[in-house]
């Protein structure tokens, strides 16, 4: 399954909606009671944008490289291929943010077998052939 970045997000942040959740999420990624668990290379650079109109850099490279070491949480990096897809997602399904169609593209993707991506995010929900869990309806 692929972690989405709402749950990146919260996770770094101080104070979120969905921060307990994210918490938890991770901490079972990090025990290996979750499994197998992906996310995109792309979140990094999401993450950034997200982050860089109310945070330091310093503080965006030190949340990101605690993102970069969480255990057993497998990245994949996108190839031509998932950046193509993504353009097809976007164009079929009318999703506006290139971030969310790489990852709908990656979760459809071989490197993910079940198909499935973890997200608050409800336009996962009509694209054919993912599956997606609310992060707060996860059992871990």
């Amino acid at each position: 399954m692929l972690l989405e970045s709402d749950v990146f997000i919260a996770y770094m942040k101080k104070e979120d909606w969905l921060k307990k959740v994210a918490t938890a999420i991770i901490d079972a990624v990090e025990k290996g009671r979750l499994r197998p668990v992906q996310a995109s290379t792309e979140v990094f650079h999401e993450l950034y944008y997200v982050f860089s109109d109310y945070a330091p850099l310093q503080t965006i490279m030190a949340n990101e490289a605690k993102i970069a070491t969480i255990k057993n949480l497998n990245y994949i990096a996108p190839e031509y291929i998932t950046y193509l897809t993504a353009l097809s997602i976007m164009d079929t399904y009318g999703i506006t943010s290139i971030f969310d169609a790489i990852y709908a593209a990656t979760a459809l993707s071989a490197n993910v077998p079940d198909h499935t991506i973890i997200s608050t995010d409800e336009k996962y929900d009509f694209i054919k052939g993912l599956k997606r869990i609310d992060p707060q309806k996860l059992k871990i």
